[in-house]
């Protein structure tokens, strides 16, 4: 079972249908929606702020998802991907958005709706990427404009993936 930890008298919260693997570590004042995934190593830690994740949200193995104390909260919409060894920081990750394998995202950080920041890059912090836009490199700059439903089917596979996993349960 996932390591499920209340800090502070912060204890996380789920929606329906969300899997958990056994060495995710879910920590706080965590609130996820429906169908949302953490896969093995991943971290979600709202100990000094909240993170909140909407519906079919996914981390994804090995990525983190922090906050910094005073600075603000992680907010994540509906259908937004964690790739692989990903961080993630204090910041806003819009509806249907990508977040690339070994991507960080900083604090203060806003990735728009549909966007796409690329395996590897580096969004500094306060940086606001707009909807449907790609993004990649250190420091990450915009490259080109996404195709229709690029990064939002991600999130669909991940709950498809999720649900063998519950149906293994």
């Amino acid at each position: 079972m996932a390591i499920i930890k209340s800090v502070k008298g912060l204890t996380p919260k789920f929606g329906k249908e969300c899997y958990f693997s056994e060495n995710a570590a879910i920590v706080g004042e965590v609130t996820m929606g429906d169908e949302c995934s953490v896969w093995f190593n991943a971290v979600v830690r709202g100990d000094v702020a909240p993170v909140t994740m909407g519906n079919r949200c996914n981390v994804q193995d090995g990525a983190v998802v922090h906050v910094t104390n005073r600075v603000g909260p992680t907010i994540m919409e509906d259908d937004v991907t964690i790739g692989h060894n990903a961080t993630v920081h204090a910041c806003t990750l819009r509806r249907g958005c990508l977040i690339g394998m070994g991507a960080t995202v900083l604090d203060n950080a806003e990735v728009g709706i549909g966007s796409v920041v690329a395996a590897g890059a580096l969004v500094l912090g306060g940086t606001k990427i707009g909807d449907h836009e790609i993004w990649g490199g250190v420091p990450a700059k915009f490259i080109k404009m996404t195709h229709e439903d690029q990064a939002e089917s991600y999130a669909r596979h991940y709950v498809e993936y999720s649900k063998w996993y519950l149906d293994e349960e």
